[in-house]
């Protein structure tokens, strides 16, 4: 029983809210509409992986900034880093918050070092899995983005669970490549790895909503607290725990819960 309701009567709850928000309608108004705009997997991954990165402030902002990010990239992201040289990175401008022109030119040429030697994203985190979960991906992800001559300045704008963050913007964003969406609003072009191992991006709506249904009783939205709500989620769906993100977020931003 949790906060009145029983376990089957939570997931009944959550289930009907994530069918209510798991719509394609639901892509107008989020950050995942920059992505949205590209067709091959790795311009989808690379401005997934950018927007995400800048996903906090006000969502207009967010979207405003990540198309900006794009233009600049010439709306071909994976050609442009590919391609381009260090004189030209090194003329990209950008401003979204603390997240600034040596963090992005720092992004951009990290980006290309990891494509050129790596193949894609996606195979550092499937190669380092542990305990049906990702987060040791993203602590050997992080270690590896910031491996030599980096500006100390950009390393806060990638988040370590080991560290105790909730890393809210890379969960965000392995959720957007992981999760096989019917609905056509995540994208699900990884394939090595499976959903059941994907975490909340937990943020203050979230936390909030969770905490009110009982689902969460840490106070922090921190790792700690990731950890409380994959077992409850993965409790209420196995293989699919993170589309109650949809669920928990639109009862926090939009119904105000």
């Amino acid at each position: 029983m949790v906060n009145g309701l029983s376990n089957n009567e939570l997931k009944e709850f959550l289930d009907s809210k994530y069918e209510q928000y798991n719509q394609k309608k639901f892509i107008e108004s989020d950050p995942i509409q920059v992505p949205h705009n590209f067709t091959s997997k790795e311009d989808i991954e690379i401005s997934s992986f950018l927007t995400a990165t800048i996903a906090w402030g006000q969502r207009k902002t967010i979207i405003k900034n990540s198309f900006k990010m794009m233009d600049l990239l010439d709306n071909s992201p994976y050609d442009y880093i590919i391609n381009s040289t260090e004189k030209e990175i090194d003329k990209l401008n950008i401003k979204h918050r603390t997240f600034n022109e040596i963090d992005f030119r720092y992004f951009i040429k990290r980006l290309k070092y990891i494509y050129i030697n790596h193949g894609n994203l996606e195979n550092i985190f499937f190669d380092n899995i542990e305990n049906n979960s990702l987060h040791k991906s993203i602590h050997v992800f992080k270690s590896l983005f910031f491996k030599n001559n980096f500006p100390l300045r950009t390393t806060k704008h990638i988040s370590d669970p080991y560290k105790g963050s909730a890393c809210k913007r890379i969960n965000m964003f392995l959720r957007w490549m992981v999760r096989k969406d019917s609905n056509g609003v995540d994208f699900g072009i990884w394939n090595k790895i499976s959903p059941s191992y994907l975490s909340c991006p937990l943020d203050v709506h979230s936390g909030r909503v969770a905490r009110k249904l009982g689902m969460l009783k840490r106070n922090q939205n921190d790792h700690k607290a990731v950890i409380e709500l994959d077992n409850k989620l993965r409790y209420l769906d196995s293989n699919d725990p993170v589309k109650y993100d949809f669920s928990l977020f639109g009862l926090g931003v939009f119904e105000g819960f």
